[in-house]
């Protein structure tokens, strides 16, 4: 089964890392508490609830909305943002109110980042270990990381382990692609 992401170009390559230019995308998103691995199972059902039909279109209905890669996650403070991207037919305007008001709707915007690809479960040692490698690749060829880093998962959890796809991102200030 083939899911809709987020659009990219690499704008180069420095051993394993792809530094990528995003396009603008709309998400479905949700901050939730906990550490990382629970609360990126929280934030999945509450965002798996709002494309399954817990949303309020505007006569009234309820809409089906088809499920894209990757679940992105990322640190905001004390809690973690738990992200879907919406499908590019959607814009904010003409997406279904979601019926939970801890799911909120935006757009986010262009943005670079460095990427590291990885296969495997998905613990926190994991994460660490890939995000320690992507972070010393990145100051090694003299890039600036800007925030939080984002663990993107690709698979759905009965995809076995060896086969899941996982990614960690982390925002490069623009200067890193002139």
């Amino acid at each position: 089964m083939v899911f809709e992401s987020p659009t990219y170009r690499v704008e180069e390559r420095v051993n394993e890392i792809e530094l990528r230019c995003y396009e603008p995308y709309v998400v479905a998103e949700t901050l939730v508490e906990g550490p990382l691995e629970r609360a990126g199972n929280g934030g999945f059902r509450l965002l798996a609830g709002y494309i399954s039909g817990g949303n309020k279109t505007t006569d009234g209905d309820s809409k089906n909305i088809a499920m894209t890669t990757s679940v992105a996650q990322d640190r905001v403070g004390d809690q973690y943002r738990v992200r879907f991207m919406m499908p590019t037919q959607y814009t904010v305007e003409s997406l279904p109110t979601p019926n939970d008001s801890r799911v909120t709707i935006s757009e986010v915007g262009p943005q670079c980042f460095a990427a590291i690809r990885y296969r495997g479960r998905w613990t926190r040692k994991g994460y660490e270990r890939h995000c320690r490698n992507l972070t010393g690749a990145i100051s090694q060829a003299g890039h600036t990381v800007l925030g939080e880093p984002v663990w993107a998962r690709y698979d759905p959890p009965w995809t076995p382990w060896f086969l899941r796809r996982n990614e960690i991102l982390v925002a490069l200030d623009d200067q890193a692609f002139d």
